[in-house]
């Protein structure tokens, strides 16, 4: 409480209904008023598409408590609506009272304003995506099947230099060729789709329903992320038939895939630009006259004659609002997205979202769900998806026209900042409810959780205590070396960091060999080839006991969730389903799983309770701990008498508890 007023934006009683809400929702707003201050006067002041409401607050009595009250309708159409209160005290004083999230504060001037995200009614995400697990590929580093260098020779006769590392185990390449000034990421270890294809196997084992590929088009680095051709598959990696035969059999193991949209920008090497003239068609590059120059911008005010994706000459930039471009993408007969749907493709995770136009992501939603409702559609935001402002302008992500999901990088942060102590269970929970209150609940149930991806250093080599890879030259990052009580540590950490990972709301994203113990600094070491032979076996083993949890229980993949600190190195995420429903409303047997997460050194004697985490949306929701529970991880049960548990908690530990029965 501060002077008096207090108001949590998380907790029932001052906000009802909790989190992000449909539009023309009602919403019922409080604050409560304690001590000696007289108010004459309490005004609601909401922001709404710009314009300013101003509503008069009723004086209520509540448990003893004065509270003042007030109802608010959402605008009908999804934006951001913004509040806080007006107090006119009767010294004749003003004061306000707001806040970011949770508990706020009284100010003199106007204070910061509590956030609702309005979203659109019938914004739906695919079911099979929510509730699934991802596995993220990066094709080059992944499998290698056969020994055909039909790719290699291909990009060799158009003049591409290629080179192949013959030893699996190398690292890649990180230092520009000598006699040359830049790095190129031209060194291939020629994993392909037929080693993916042969690993559907492995992927169930870890309970996979989706792989997303990194670019997998033509191009002539080993990214692909300067894509060539759009509607070809690089030939290192197979053929167009080999990326439909593993959709094709990966639907038989009831796995789906999803490619990387490369949309921002093409190749300076590909057949839309030119610029070496390896193809036949003219490209934008050589003729204002070819057919793809309305894709590009080009004049003298730009530092190669042509825009390029952050300067980079080798990533010609392209106009998203070209019509002749945004047909062939989403709106032509012969679209790159119909193409790829006959493929087998069931989505697009989009490079860059936050440099595309909302109208270009929006048009794309649009035509990826004409041809399948349970196509996905998931873009790479860094930061919060509902307050992302890009060239200027706030973005429309999350409000049910755009994206499905995005990637939860705050999420990675905030957990990677509460292992290494850089915070306390108090401020992970924070971090965690903030998001969850400003997402809508489609929106962050479908969240992909990752702890590493191809961009950052991976989270095992976080935990171990690498050093930031910022403050490091590639020569000092390739020559980092984790000692082994480091890694042993940080190992230890990791299955903590992969339990809250399987437990909270959201996709569980696995990227290639993070469940194998690969480690790596940021790019290009994070992408080292998977250690086949020499993966953790007992790192894999837990994971693949974490996964097949969340795979089987309801609770953990589409219940409802509580979270909260029970001290400052102790954790608690309580997921389950009640009266026989999901947190979508959707039919579920009664089922429940617990989450505790020790961090310290030291052994935690624990008392926990479902009240005891009371923030957010479900905390109302009723549930009961009663019964016989087992240990996911510790492989033992215990049976809980009531709606307290009793448990000590080992040091860097965790512990899954998955209900079982009443006894």
């Amino acid at each position: 409480m501060q002077n008096g007023f207090l108001h949590h934006s998380r907790l029932e009683v001052y906000r009802a209904p909790q989190g992000a809400l449909t539009v023309l929702s009602r919403v019922r707003l409080r604050l409560r008023a304690e001590g000696d201050i007289k108010i004459s006067a309490a005004v609601l002041r909401l922001w709404i598409d710009g314009s300013e409401a101003a509503i008069p607050m009723q004086a209520i009595q509540l448990d003893a408590c004065v509270y003042f009250e007030a109802y608010a309708q959402m605008p009908e159409t999804p934006g951001l609506v913004w509040y806080y209160f007006i107090l006119e005290l009767q010294d004749g004083r003003v004061l306000n009272y707001g806040g970011k999230s949770g508990w706020g504060g009284l100010y003199v001037h106007e204070p910061p304003g509590y956030q609702i995200t309005v979203y659109s009614k019938d914004f739906e995400t695919p079911r099979w995506f929510r509730e699934g697990i991802i596995y993220q590929i990066f094709p080059d580093r992944f499998k290698k099947s056969g020994t055909s260098n039909y790719g290699i020779e291909y990009h060799q006769s158009l003049g591409r230099r290629v080179r192949v590392h013959e030893d699996w185990t190398e690292l890649p390449e990180y230092m520009p060729v000598q006699g040359e000034t830049d790095y190129k990421p031209d060194d291939f270890f020629c994993g392909n789709l037929q080693g993916i294809l042969e690993s559907l196997a492995y992927f169930k084992r870890f309970g996979v329903t989706c792989l997303y590929l990194n670019p997998v088009f033509e191009s002539a680095s080993n990214h692909r992320y300067d894509t060539a051709d759009y509607l070809k598959v690089d030939p290192i990696l197979g053929s167009n038939a080999s990326l439909k035969a593993l959709c094709t059999k990966a639907k038989e193991f009831g796995i789906r895939v999803i490619l990387d949209g490369v949309f921002s920008h093409t190749g300076a090497d590909s057949r839309y630009f030119n610029k070496y003239s390896r193809y036949k068609e003219q490209g934008a590059f050589e003729s204002p006259s070819s057919p793809y120059r309305s894709w590009f911008y080009f004049g003298e005010n730009f530092e190669h004659g042509y825009r390029s994706w952050w300067g980079f000459p080798e990533l010609p930039e392209v106009d998203e609002h070209a019509q002749s471009y945004i047909e062939f993408v989403m709106e032509g007969e012969n679209s790159l997205i119909n193409f790829w749907a006959e493929h087998g493709i069931a989505g697009w995770r989009l490079d860059v979202a936050d440099e595309l136009p909302d109208a270009f992501i929006c048009g794309l939603r649009t035509h990826l769900k004409a041809l399948n409702r349970d196509n996905v559609l998931l873009g790479e935001v860094w930061e919060d998806a509902t307050t992302k402002v890009a060239y200027g302008k706030l973005r429309e992500y999350a409000l049910g026209n755009a994206l499905d999901c995005v990637m939860n990088y705050p999420l990675r942060t905030a957990i990677a900042d509460f292992l290494l102590m850089k915070s306390d269970a108090a401020e992970l929970n924070e971090s965690l409810q903030k998001q969850r209150e400003r997402y809508p609940k489609p929106f962050y149930y479908a969240a992909m959780n990752m702890l590493s991806t191809h961009d950052t250093v991976r989270m095992l080599s976080v935990l171990s205590g690498a050093p930031d890879r910022d403050a490091l030259t590639r020569i000092e990052q390739a020559d980092v070396i984790l000692s082994s009580e480091a890694l042993e540590r940080g190992k230890q950490l990791f299955v903590l960091a992969a339990a809250l990972q399987m437990a909270l709301p959201g996709v569980p994203s696995i990227y290639y060999g993070d469940e194998a113990g690969l480690t790596g600094m940021a790019d290009p070491f994070n992408r080292r080839t998977y250690p086949w032979g020499r993966e953790d076996t007992s790192l894999q083993n837990i994971y693949s006991r974490l996964a097949g949890a969340r795979n089987i229980s309801a609770a953990l993949s589409r219940g409802f969730c509580r979270m909260g600190a029970l001290s400052e190195d102790v954790f608690a995420v309580l997921r389950y389903t009640s009266g026989c429903l999901d947190a979508f409303g959707c039919e579920a047997k009664e089922e429940r799983a617990l989450l505790l997460i020790n961090r310290s050194s030291k052994h935690q004697a624990l008392c926990f309770a479902p009240k005891l985490l009371n923030e957010g949306p479900d905390a109302s929701v009723p549930v009961s701990l009663k019964g016989l529970w087992r240990d996911v991880l510790f492989e033992d049960t215990l049976f809980i008498e009531d709606d307290e548990l009793t448990i000590e908690a080992a040091p860097l530990s965790a512990r899954l508890l998955i209900y079982e029965r009443m006894e």
